[in-house]
């Protein structure tokens, strides 16, 4: 009623001939249109008419007519007048005026704002990120002096996951970076790269962050859709209301519609969500089940006004917006659905508030293994199912055996624990689950035959001192001494030939695999003569030698000592499902590159991580 009372007002005051102040501007001067021309000067009053001789019946001291309000061009100049002011030449009736909403309303009118946050807290679009050089990033002018055209093909280039856990870890640190944009390439686009290829990646937390350091009125359409889907990933399904309410028409896909009548909604324009989403439903603009899961969450805002019945049925595939709506409203995901996703759901449903706990812990190990979870967030996901009576007990078994892992007193125990959660799940990511509990069991020849397992756990976490300790217990040429060979940060002299001979010969898996990759982790760090890097090469088949367009491309990036474009392109060469994706020439030279920029660390972890799961 209050709404109809203030458009009839509107209404009035438009067809007033009384004159209307135009709102005072609140941006600084330099935002300001430029200077109207001067007002025209006073129209001169018309001379009055002398007056006509009265009528003899005429009523002593009549009054003398006014001269009239409208100007002499008649309409015509009370309308030129509204278009100057920016108002429409021809109103809508009333009941339209009612039915728009707020943004058609401000459209209309012109008064909708171009920015969403006062003149002094507006932020340059530049040296976008989460992370600076004092926290662990990369300088901010790593990337902007590189071509623009290579940076853009590594990030939209690398599609699939990582087969490293560490290669992951590495690329989210440059992607979450502040950093300025090549030159050529529009920061609001270099943004919208990165948080697309953080989301592929399953980050979407990271993504998220990184979007909003960018303000509202500085987005396009691809940023927008990049925000969107770091917002569905992370359950923030109404993260995106400032970017749609402010720019609404960056895009006119079905996604979008949805998304901007769910913010109609919470924005308290329940009606017109309504009505926009029965549109979108009609229109056939976006599926059925994504048109009923949005009813559902808009209802939810306070005005609904009828029941929405969520309906799978010949739905084939999970996308970002089911999976976000259906989390947040507590509708089931049909398993079959569930179990077929991509695994950034995954990754998504571990860090997702609203997912049940017990499906979290059980997307945690994929995670953990991938590198979204560290092993320490692993374990603090654990004690939280651990700690939740209303957990089924069967749902916490595992939490149970990893509590034994790291407080049974018996170090036999805790052994015992570490293997059965080695033997469940994701195998690595029981080893990154483990990898503290590792580290706690001190180096003893009975746990020998674990040493390789154990091994690898601490170096899952980096844990490569710990790991070392293993070293006097574990025999030259044995898988445990080839992880440690790799991982050790200094070396007084190469390796020698005899043991990688031995290595070889003992190596059991699948084409030699991991003696492929020991061979070229430890030729890229520098630890192998040239002869023994060609006799070990010939016996196993593989050329290291060998150039191609990508390995020139990170070679030359580590010639001129650029740790953030080498880590860009060791990125575009780890794609994969799994390490048999991996080939020997591609772990060489992205362990040389790294490891000549100055990447060392993150160079010994993968060359470690690539023996201990080829």
């Amino acid at each position: 009623m209050r709404r109809g009372l203030w458009l009839g007002g509107v209404a009035m005051a438009l067809c007033s001939t009384l004159a209307m102040a135009a709102p005072e501007s609140l941006l600084p001067p330099v935002f300001n249109d430029p200077a109207p021309a001067p007002p025209p000067a006073p129209r001169a009053a018309a001379p009055r008419p002398a007056p006509a001789p009265a009528p003899a019946q005429s009523v002593p001291n009549a009054p003398v007519p006014e001269t009239p309000l409208l100007p002499p061009d008649g309409v015509d100049g009370v309308e030129s007048s509204l278009t100057t002011l920016g108002l429409p030449r021809a109103l809508p009736p009333l009941s339209e005026l009612e039915a728009m909403d707020p943004d058609e309303f401000n459209e209309l009118f012109g008064l909708k704002p171009e920015y969403d946050i006062p003149p002094g807290a507006r932020r340059a679009v530049s040296r976008v990120g989460v992370i600076d050089s004092r926290e662990g990033g990369f300088p901010s002018q790593a990337l902007a002096g590189q071509p623009a055209a290579l940076v853009r093909a590594a990030l939209a280039g690398t599609r699939q996951p990582l087969v490293s856990r560490w290669g992951h870890i590495l690329l989210r640190r440059v992607l979450a970076s502040r950093l300025d944009a090549p030159a050529g390439m529009m920061p609001v686009e270099f943004a919208a790269l990165r948080a697309a290829l953080l989301n592929r990646m399953g980050e979407g937390a990271v993504a998220r962050a990184l979007v909003q350091d960018v303000d509202s009125a500085n987005f396009d359409a691809a940023l927008a859709g990049s925000a969107l889907d770091a917002y569905l990933l992370t359950g923030d399904v109404l993260g995106i209301c400032p970017v749609a309410q402010l720019k609404g028409d960056l895009r006119s896909d079905g996604t979008w519609q949805m998304a901007r009548a769910i913010c109609a909604a919470y924005a308290g324009s329940t009606r017109v969500a309504e009505r926009d989403l029965t549109r979108t439903l009609q229109s056939g603009a976006a599926p059925r089940i994504d048109v009923l899961l949005a009813q559902r969450y808009a209802g939810a805002a306070g005005e609904g006004r009828r029941n929405v019945t969520i309906e799978w049925d010949g739905v084939e595939e999970l996308s970002p917006w089911r999976f976000a709506l259906a989390r947040a409203l507590g509708a089931e995901i049909p398993p079959a659905l569930r179990s077929g996703a991509a695994p950034q759901y995954d990754f998504a449903e571990v860090l997702n508030p609203a997912a049940p706990l017990p499906a979290r812990a059980a997307a945690g190990d994929r995670a953990g293994g991938r590198g979204v979870l560290s092993s320490a967030a692993m374990v603090d996901l654990y004690s939280q199912l651990w700690a939740d009576p209303t957990v089924a007990e069967g749902d916490r078994a595992r939490a149970g055996t990893l509590r034994e892992a790291y407080v049974a007193q018996d170090p036999a125990a805790r052994l015992a624990a570490m293997r059965s959660l080695w033997g469940e799940g994701d195998a690595y990511g029981g080893q990154v689950l483990t990898a503290y509990a590792a580290a706690r069991l001190t180096p003893n020849e009975s746990y020998a035959a674990d040493a390789p397992q154990l091994i690898a756990a601490m170096l899952a976490a980096g844990l490569d001192r710990n790991a070392l300790r293993w070293g006097p217990l574990v025999p030259e040429g044995s898988l445990g001494w080839a992880m440690l060979t790799v991982a050790q940060p200094t070396r007084s002299g190469p390796v020698g030939g005899g043991a990688i001979d031995r290595f070889i010969g003992d190596d059991g898996s699948a084409g030699q695999r991991k003696s492929r990759f020991l061979v070229a982790g430890l030729a890229g760090l520098g630890r192998l003569d040239q002869g023994d890097i060609a006799s070990a090469s010939g016996d196993l088949g593989i050329n290291l030698a060998r150039e191609n367009a990508w390995s020139r491309k990170i070679g030359r990036a580590a010639e001129l000592g650029n740790p953030a474009l080498v880590a860009l392109l060791a990125g575009v060469g780890m794609q994969g499902e799994g390490w048999d994706k991996m080939t020997a020439l591609h772990l060489f030279h992205i362990v040389r590159a790294l490891d000549r920029v100055g990447l060392g660390a993150e160079a010994r972890m993968i060359a470690a991580e690539a023996v201990a799961r080829g």
